[in-house]
């Protein structure tokens, strides 16, 4: 068990180290937005300083809905990442997520590196974090539920990763159960209960299994940012350009399980690739609730510091209303309607 644990933090050290570079970016595929432009609409009498981004996620107030997602935590370099992050949120009044709390179901040694997010942000949303693979590992639900307990969360992420898992040498790839388990946490769980991947994507189909297990929210975290896969390739130190590139591209996803909207209520949250104020823009314009990023804002943070991810996000925002009012929307529902073009339907 000692040999586990001590691996776990060790992996979880050198994600750090190779987030901080492009290396474990996608070669060839993109999240897609860039095949998309906005539809200029030349008689907006939108009010631009009128439009505001402030809402109720998990029962509390947020200024901007903008998720600082899931990065780390189960090592002792990610208490400092972690509390820098949470201080952050709380000034800007987002929510943020937490690194996977795989290692906290292993020991106690790092608890800490996960408590210090809820610690330092007090008034924000923060999300708990576990592995569907870990889930399935897992006898007792309530071991499950005391990472909700630690973090006094507000929402509970259990992230798909079988792509990276695959790629990982001993990975978990054992994800038999999965949904049963879902929908038993489903019911248990004190909190709102949100399925992610980490990379390659969710589509319809899957989603629809996940909102019949009874998930109350949808992150893409579709193709075109990070490869998961290309991170574990590096650390393997062997390549394989056929899955450095696996995943369904973020601008399919939303696209696609934004539909679902018309059946079911959930959030949906579009990230994978958001590294740009258009990245953004485009996330909510393909019908996204919340959108979230994380490697850029880890960069951002540990190359420069925490300003720099603050300028990073409100400009974002600024950015996003002034495509809003040049596409004649008022508000971001109003902005999930038909603002889109693909390039090649406008020559």
């Amino acid at each position: 068990m000692t040999k586990r644990i001590n691996e776990t933090s060790q992996r979880k050290k050198e994600h750090i180290e190779l987030c901080l570079t492009d290396e474990v970016s996608f070669r060839l595929k993109t999240n897609g937005f860039d095949r998309y432009e906005f539809i200029h609409y030349a008689i907006t009498e939108v009010d631009i300083s009128k439009i505001t981004f402030n809402r109720i996620l998990f029962n509390k107030a947020i200024n901007y809905p903008f998720l600082i997602s899931s990065m780390t935590g189960g090592t002792e370099n990610a208490t400092s990442i972690n509390q820098r992050l949470a201080v952050i949120a709380e000034e800007l009044k987002i929510p943020i997520g937490v690194g996977s709390q795989r290692q906290a179901l292993e020991n106690k040694e790092f608890h800490h590196s996960y408590r210090i997010i809820r610690d330092s942000a007090p008034s924000v949303p923060v999300l708990a974090n576990i592995g569907a693979a870990q889930l399935v590992q897992s006898n007792n639900i309530k071991d499950i539920l005391c990472l909700i307990e630690m973090l006094q969360a507000d929402a509970l992420i259990i992230h798909f990763n079988p792509l990276q898992e695959l790629m990982q040498e001993n990975g978990d790839t054992n994800f038999a159960g999965a949904l049963n388990k879902i929908e038993k946490l489903c019911k248990q769980s004190p909190v709102s209960v949100i399925a992610k991947e980490v990379g390659a994507g969710i589509n319809k189909h899957a989603a629809i299994k996940l909102l019949d297990c009874g998930v109350s929210g949808i992150d893409v975290a579709g193709a075109g940012g990070t490869s998961w896969a290309g991170v574990e390739l590096k650390r393997s130190k062997k390549d394989n350009p056929i899955f450095w590139d696996w995943g369904l591209p973020t601008s399919y996803c939303l696209k696609e399980i934004f539909q679902l909207k018309n059946k079911y209520e959930f959030i949906l949250i579009g990230s994978g690739g958001i590294n740009t104020a258009d990245d953004l823009a485009k996330a909510f314009a393909f019908g996204s609730d919340l959108a979230a990023s994380a490697r850029i804002i880890l960069q951002k943070l540990l190359n420069e510091n925490e300003q720099a991810v603050i300028d990073l996000i409100t400009g974002w925002f600024d950015n996003l209303k002034k495509i809003m009012f040049l596409t004649g929307s008022q508000n971001l529902d109003e902005f999930k309607k038909g603002k889109l073009i693909k390039k090649e339907d406008l020559f």
